[in-house]
């Protein structure tokens, strides 16, 4: 009986498993990163905010009708536009006067998902201050 070598066991770690489970997760989060950074900023009041008192450059304010008509009040009579419009002109108007703010004003019944639109549109043509209008609670708490 002819015998061969006596095959001992290997003891080392075979890594091209983990090498692919690696590279699967990495293509995942290079592309799921992206997706989590896209968002649009909004600074957040911490405590009741105070009303804004009559100033010499009143804000630039966009209303939202439920309707779909967007409203700019710069201070004088309002102004129907759609909503790239709304903003181009918005933009325009801040340019000329810096330390205008421009409010959005979103009736309760128009969908959540036009207000934010309109705000990203104003964030990509560079407007650097967009506040949102709301109604003091009842009784001014």
């Amino acid at each position: 009986m002819a015998r061969g070598k006596k095959r001992r066991p290997v003891s080392d770690i075979n890594v091209v498993p983990y090498i692919d489970v690696m590279l699967v997760l990495l293509v995942i989060f290079m592309v799921t990163a992206p997706l989590l950074v896209q968002r649009v900023e909004v600074d957040l009041p911490v405590k009741k905010a105070d009303p804004l008192l009559a100033e010499d450059n009143p804000p630039i304010v966009i209303a939202i009708l439920p309707e779909g008509l967007y409203n700019l009040y710069s201070g004088g009579e309002p102004e129907s536009l759609d909503a790239q419009s709304a903003a181009l002109r918005a933009v325009a108007l801040q340019r000329l006067q810096p330390e205008r703010s421009v409010l959005v004003q979103g009736d309760k019944r128009v969908p959540y998902g036009s207000v934010v639109e309109l705000m990203a549109q104003l964030e990509q043509l560079g407007v650097s201050r967009v506040g949102l209008v709301t109604l003091a609670p009842p009784g001014g708490g």
